[in-house]
């Protein structure tokens, strides 16, 4: 795709936002592309997937303000709704994904990495919801998931006041899981990449249903959703190899996705 890097290193697959000369930043274009490349992704062998930016500078740098700032109400609703459906696509996708976010992440570069299940930035990251200030307010889910992300207090600080903030305070606030020096971000994340990829597959597919289905649910439900997918595992050769090899003091043979 044009605008969408992807490639596949073992179990794991890696989007890269393609669009440097422009800070990476987010048009009808790199969402369609983005939107193919999902659909793309072979998750019969892929079990990780990893989402970063081209160059040193920016992750995504927000949404295309040339682009949108000639819009009607209705080529906007258009706009805020496909960002919406791709980065759900990418939220829901069976498989964990992982943003290493390598520099500016504002707008809807922000909202591209919270839709990831787990985030890790370089030291030089900057993240926030800017759109306030451009006279709009975020449009791919920034409102929704930052709150269920940081809590409401923060979240609010950060769109009314439009705040960005650095690599430490992400950090501190639980925006993002680890901070890394520039040249350690990538190793790093695919060495978490890895140990999530040596899991038994279906268990980590169903975990993240568990915890994804489970997370705004009272909690009697959310339990039981948790017993589903807990008991569903043992119909697996994963399950049983797995134990097997606990019991007589081994380590898995590389688990089998079945």
């Amino acid at each position: 795709m044009g605008f969408v890097k992807y490639e596949q290193d073992g179990f794991i697959g890696v989007i890269t936002i393609n669009r440097p000369e422009a800070l990476n930043a987010l048009n009808t274009e790199v969402i369609q592309d983005l939107d193919a490349v999902l659909d793309s992704i072979d998750l019969g062998t892929t079990r990780v997937l990893v989402v970063t930016g081209a160059g040193e500078k920016s992750f995504v740098a927000g949404a295309d303000i040339a682009a949108m700032s000639t819009m009607t109400v209705q080529e906007a609703r258009e706009f805020s709704k496909a960002g919406n459906d791709v980065f759900r696509k990418l939220e829901t996708l069976p498989i964990p994904s992982i943003a290493a976010v390598n520099g500016f992440a504002l707008g809807g570069g922000n909202e591209l990495a919270m839709s990831c299940d787990i985030r890790y930035c370089s030291e030089n990251a900057m993240f926030g919801q800017p759109e306030v200030g451009l006279g709009i307010t975020p449009g791919f889910g920034g409102t929704q998931r930052l709150a269920r992300l940081i809590g409401t207090g923060k979240a609010k600080e950060m769109v009314y006041a439009a705040v960005n903030i650095k690599a430490d305070e992400a950090y501190r606030i639980g925006l993002v899981n680890g901070v890394c020096a520039k040249e350690e971000l990538m190793p790093t994340v695919m060495k978490l990449a890895k140990k999530i990829a040596s899991n038994a597959p279906i268990a980590v597919r169903n975990s993240k249903e568990s915890l994804t289905d489970g997370y705004l649910s009272d909690l009697d439900h959310a339990i039981s959703i948790e017993e589903k997918y807990f008991s569903e595992c043992f119909e697996t050769e994963d399950q049983k190899e797995g134990m097997k090899a606990f019991l007589e003091k081994r380590k898995v043979d590389g688990f089998k996705n079945r």
